[in-house]
């Protein structure tokens, strides 16, 4: 097995040993868009034995233009299964778990048990604060990394450093900061960022890194990887490094309060910024049956299906269907309109 990976093994970096811990290892990737297709796809040649990939969209046209692991015929498939599919066929040695849910307070505790790494590629701030307090919860070394126009920016988070909330001690408020969206999104700068935050999960998987946040370097040669956001643009061609102290009185890691983790036992509302489009979670995971719920839905408006995924056409909404229930409703940005649009065509 180890010839796959020979160029890989003759790095005095990695190594015969660094390889076999790879092969060992396992780790999730939240989000499977620019940054989540880089990432797997790297990791996946690389050689990390255990890959989940955890998404709740499907691919459209517009990703194309930076989501590399997808092509035209990925249409409307399910991003995590199809990204799974592509790095089978690249890496049949490894496994690799397709998760089509969205990651919520009632599934993360499930997901992120008895991994070694947590990769960030999601979309908003919300998801990534809740990654956060289970990984500082749990002692578990995550990676933020974020793009958008022409620049992006990435820390390593690891035990007894600074977690997000000592970056972010105030949630931005919603629809204040720019999207891809709104904004846009050069497909290099995310092709690069991937690749960093693969290259610094890697050292996280090999153990090249110190638990200790106070020193640079340790006895045993390792190193501190943590305490740092980079800030890099690919226009300009800058690199920022930007040292992140460790606030004592955090809400999360100083007063192990982890309050993205609590809510109310209720569906999750999420407005799904610059799509004009709303997602509703139900309050508890269940599994449906698309074949039946797109029979009701053939009589009242253009409905198509696949064992994964139910797109139904009604006026002016558009509404995707997962098997957990979870709907995505485009054409309103309206939080009620939406709960009023999933109960009157898939149920409560």
């Amino acid at each position: 097995m180890l010839k796959r990976y020979s160029r890989q093994v003759i790095l005095s970096n990695i190594g015969e040993e660094g390889q076999k811990k790879l092969l060992n290892s396992k780790a999730v990737i939240v989000g499977c868009g620019a940054l989540g297709t880089v990432a797997a796809n790297n990791l996946a040649r690389a050689g990390v034995g255990h890959i989940t990939i955890i998404d709740r969209d499907f691919v459209e046209l517009s990703n194309l233009q930076r989501q590399m692991l997808f092509d035209e015929n990925d249409l409307g498939e399910p991003k995590a299964l199809a990204a799974a599919q592509k790095l089978k066929s690249i890496n049949s040695d490894i496994e690799v778990e397709p998760l089509v849910a969205d990651l919520n307070h009632t599934n993360i505790q499930e997901i992120l048990n008895d991994v070694d790494v947590v990769i960030d590629a999601t979309d908003n701030i919300q998801t990534r604060m809740l990654v956060n307090d289970v990984c500082v919860q749990k002692r578990i070394p995550w990676i933020y990394t974020g793009a958008i126009g022409t620049s992006g920016m990435i820390m390593n988070l690891i035990p007894d450093g600074p977690c997000l909330r000592c970056l972010y001690p105030n949630i931005p408020q919603a629809g204040s900061l720019p999207t891809c969206d709104t904004l846009g999104v050069l497909n290099t700068v995310t092709s690069i960022m991937g690749s960093m935050e693969s290259t610094e999960a890697l050292k996280i998987l090999m153990g090249v890194y110190s638990k200790s946040s106070e020193k640079d370097n340790d006895d045993d040669g390792k190193v501190d990887i943590g305490g740092k956001l980079i800030v890099y643009d690919a226009w300009d061609n800058s690199i920022d490094h930007i040292v992140v102290k460790k606030v004592e009185e955090c809400i999360c890691c100083g007063e192990k309060n982890f309050n993205f983790m609590e809510a109310e036992d209720k569906e999750i509302i999420t407005s799904l910024c610059g799509r004009n489009a709303v997602q509703i979670t139900p309050a508890r995971a269940k599994q449906i049956s698309l074949m039946d719920l797109a029979k009701n839905l053939e009589k009242l408006g253009e409905v198509k299906s696949s064992d994964f995924l139910l797109l139904f056409k009604i006026e002016d909404y558009e509404i995707s269907v997962f098997r957990d229930a979870r709907a995505i409703i485009k054409g309103t940005n309206d939080g009620n309109m939406a709960k009023s649009l999933y109960a009157r065509y898939i149920g409560t």
